[in-house]
């Protein structure tokens, strides 16, 4: 089992105790600064080890005396709210956060081959065993549990809202059907009026009720007509007929016998038996569909218990075609959302030749001549090949085949489980994704405040050797080594490498000297000796050099004098055997 990581909690700063003056006043002794990237380490020459805080400086103002202050290292967190002014030299490269720091400093490393071991790491158990799992602090919510009685009371009163919502829906369905009745009812007569009218007179009544022309018109009724039918369809689901024959007296009575009232029911009174002769025919259509499927049924459960194992062939391989065709339908989308894609360039050459094709006349569209888009049923494959949302209704088709076929198989083939099913495949993850970030379930709040470091913790450490793996544009660790090399002869060379001296706190990360002689090695002679050494304690190492070289007579003839630094400024130092020559000014005897 991985072990789990917990990062420790931050120590609070402690109040640092001023260091007496007296000991070094008028002796000359040089004040060291060690002006680290994330501490900075101070103290006398003469001391033994110096003081060292985080290099960070916050500007602070005191509400109380009203003056500002200026904080410096551990003083920045004693004040919570300096600590939204903190500045550190290296702003930007610097991690601030203490526990990123703490998992820098304790779990990452340098890897003697990189690429190798992201090639090892491929494995899922190998990734696994070398992963670190850092947990972060967390509250566990309190979830209020609920008595049996209050859950029965829950349940109830959400289904007596579904039943409200219920009867709502059925009332505003119902009344939708009789509008819609009504409007077929009142378009039908209108389309009879078309006889008795002449041309002109017919296209000004069709402009009066809103359409340009005799294909608007049918285009409507026949709308009306197809969502009456699937309306009708649906309220035939839930009926098992009508006990008693409704009943309409007044059709077959002339309309010269009947006054305007009568004349009203009449027109109702047929309007209400087209509602029921289109729910008849429905429901006789229902009742075929029923017995076609019961059939299908009863021989599709005689082939089974004939031949089981070729009827589940045959549901499996319906099934992959199934699965086949949503596969391809999410790769399409995918393709289109990309324009540079094959079939977005596809689908915008078509969009362009629909708009170079032959234009309506002009005489023709003053007299409100259509483009008939739509009379070929070519025009609808082009539509759905345009149309990114086109294949919705195919899809929900497919599903609920799909699901048809996952239940069939469930129930009767015994190697076909769960983990077969479209909802199983479809999120399913790979075994290398589900090592490389696992996931937790909905609720998991100690799972969801974990990280998983697996790749991390080499890939961090592999920036130093290359840069461009982080984005920078600079040339890597070994390379500048290589390039400082080039520029000694062979014998200055076997002087430098026998003694390649490492010092600093990021030294310490592990790995850190195998890597530095595998960069060395390959641009050395083989016969030449390679030595890589590692300061005893190198977070304090340079200072101590410092101090050490600050005792010595030779350190007031390299030191810059206050006149010579008003002189020169902060940017001009002495040139001598362990400075920088850059800006340098030789020493004057």
């Amino acid at each position: 089992m991985t072990e789990v990581i917990r990062i420790p909690n931050s120590l609070y700063p402690s109040i640092a105790v001023p260091e007496t003056y007296d000991d070094f006043r008028g002796k000359g002794v040089p004040l060291i600064i060690d002006n680290g990237s994330t501490n900075l380490r101070f103290g006398f020459a003469t001391s033994s080890s110096p003081r060292s805080v985080a290099n960070v400086v916050a500007k602070y103002k005191d509400r109380k005396q009203n003056r500002p202050l200026l904080l410096f290292g551990d003083g920045v967190d004693a004040e919570s709210g300096a600590r939204a002014q903190a500045r550190t030299p290296w702003e930007g490269d610097v991690l601030l956060n203490f526990d990123a720091l703490w998992i820098l400093q304790n779990l990452c490393e340098f890897s003697v081959d990189y690429p190798a071991l992201l090639r090892k790491l491929k494995d899922p158990l190998n990734l696994r065993a070398h992963e670190k799992v850092i947990q972060f602090p967390f509250t566990v919510p309190i979830v209020e549990e609920k008595t049996e009685e209050e859950l029965a009371r829950i349940a109830e009163r959400k289904r007596e809202q579904g039943r409200k919502l219920q009867e709502i829906a059925a009332k505003a369905r119902v009344e939708k059907l009789e509008q819609k009745e009504t409007d077929l009812q009142y378009l039908t007569s209108l389309r009879e009026r078309r006889e008795e009218e002449n041309k002109k007179d017919w296209l000004a009544t069709l402009k009066e009720e809103g359409y340009d022309n005799d294909a608007a018109l049918e285009s409507a009724i026949k709308k009306l007509e197809t969502d009456l039918k699937k309306a009708r369809k649906k309220d035939v689901d839930g009926e098992d007929g009508e006990d008693e024959v409704p009943s309409f007296p007044l059709i077959d009575t002339p309309d010269a016998e009947l006054d305007e009232e009568g004349l009203k029911e009449k027109k109702k009174q047929k309007l209400m038996k087209a509602g029921y002769e289109a729910r008849e025919r429905a429901r006789k259509e229902k009742e075929r569909e029923r017995e076609e499927r019961e059939a299908e049924e009863r021989r599709e459960v005689e082939e089974r218990e004939r031949d089981l194992e070729g009827w589940a062939s045959k549901l499996k391989q319906e099934h992959e075609s199934i699965m086949s065709k949503i596969k391809e339908r999410g790769r399409r989308r995918a393709a289109l959302n990309d324009r540079k894609s094959a079939a977005s360039q596809a689908r915008m050459k078509s969009i362009a030749n629909l708009a170079a094709d032959e234009r309506v006349p002009k005489k023709r569209r003053k007299v409100g001549g259509d483009d008939m888009f739509g009379a070929d049923d070519a025009d609808w494959a082009i539509y759905r090949k345009i149309n990114n949302a086109a294949e919705s209704s195919d899809e929900e088709e497919d599903l609920a085949n799909l699901q048809t076929l996952e239940q069939k198989l469930l129930m009767h083939d015994p190697t076909f489980t769960t983990e077969h099913t479209h909802a199983a495949l479809s999120s399913q993850r790979s075994a290398l994704m589900s090592a490389f970030r696992p996931q937790y379930e909905e609720g998991d709040v100690e799972g969801k405040t974990r990280i998983h470091l697996n790749v991390e913790r080499w890939r961090v450490c592999e920036a130093w050797f290359s840069p461009t793996m982080a984005g920078v544009d600079s040339a890597g660790l070994g390379e500048v080594l290589q390039n400082v090399l080039s520029r000694f002869s062979d014998a200055e060379k076997g002087r430098l490498v026998k003694n390649v001296f490492v010092s600093g706190g990021p030294s310490q990360l592990p790995g850190l000297i195998d890597r530095l002689n595998l960069s060395l090695r390959p641009i050395l002679p083989p016969d030449m000796p390679l030595e890589v050494v590692q300061a005893a304690d190198p977070c304090n190492d340079s200072w101590r050099g410092m101090a050490d070289f600050a005792q010595t007579a030779e350190f007031p003839r390299v030191g810059v004098t206050k006149e010579e630094y008003e002189e020169w400024g902060g940017e001009r130092i002495k040139r001598w055997w362990g400075g920088n020559w850059n800006s340098s000014v030789p020493i004057s005897d």
